[in-house]
């Protein structure tokens, strides 16, 4: 929680020549899954926030759409049993979406993606996960810069207006009011967001049946060193 991105602030002349950036937070890690498909659409956003239980005051003034799921881990990290959760969050909202008898899930290699209950459930209800290499997601994972790129500067905007309110210290109140405002803005009100990661000429283009873009990668054997 806090400033995603830089931006210019006007301040009192008085403060000239002695610049200080201020890093609204408390230091809570909060993890956001969002899943979306080439046609521009997303399912709602998976929140998992630090905590042991749900607090009433967090949500105040927010107006959470109660399709949006919100989570507690003692870290604010993902772990096997929400990997599970969301899963079935996917499933609930694409399963009357889907074509034909299966579906399709792009995902990267995290340990909760790989637990037995996940994958057994993937089994059950006939989801295909592919899972991208390791250490491939900044090639391959094409929400990071369509989609969540535009998501994070939106966010940094939505902090930026606390910053000049001289709200300096963001809790989850706050949180969930700017993040809303960002998503809105960013992915439901414009669903291009989510298919420009898809776009022809991607890395993960669903209309391409040739291989991925020779030439965009280079092999190497490797040595006796490495």
């Amino acid at each position: 929680m806090g400033m995603i991105s830089a931006g210019k602030v006007v301040t009192s002349a008085e403060r000239r020549g002695r610049p200080k950036s201020v890093q609204p937070g408390s230091r809570e890690w909060v993890t956001v899954i969002e899943a979306a498909n080439a046609e521009g659409q997303s399912i709602p956003p998976f929140i998992i926030v630090t905590g042991k239980h749900h607090l009433r005051n967090w949500y105040e003034g927010s107006s959470l759409p109660a399709d949006w799921a919100i989570a507690t881990t003692p870290n604010g990290w993902t772990n096997n049993d929400t990997g599970l959760d969301w899963l079935k969050h996917f499933d609930k909202h694409t399963i009357n979406r889907s074509v034909g008898s299966y579906r399709l899930l792009i995902l990267d290699g995290h340990e909760s993606h790989h637990s037995t209950d996940f994958e057994a459930y993937c089994k059950e209800k006939n989801i295909i996960p592919l899972y991208m290499p390791p250490h491939s997601s900044h090639l391959l994972q094409p929400l990071d810069v369509g989609c969540f790129g535009p998501l994070k500067r939106a966010y940094g905007r939505e902090i930026e207006h606390l910053i000049r309110r001289s709200i300096t210290h963001i809790t989850k109140t706050q949180f969930f009011p700017a993040f809303y405002a960002a998503h809105q803005a960013a992915i439901t009100e414009n669903p291009n967001t989510s298919q420009r990661g898809y776009k022809p000429g991607s890395t993960l283009d669903p209309k391409d049946t040739k291989d991925c873009h020779r030439g965009r990668f280079s092999f190497r054997i490797p040595s006796e060193t490495d």
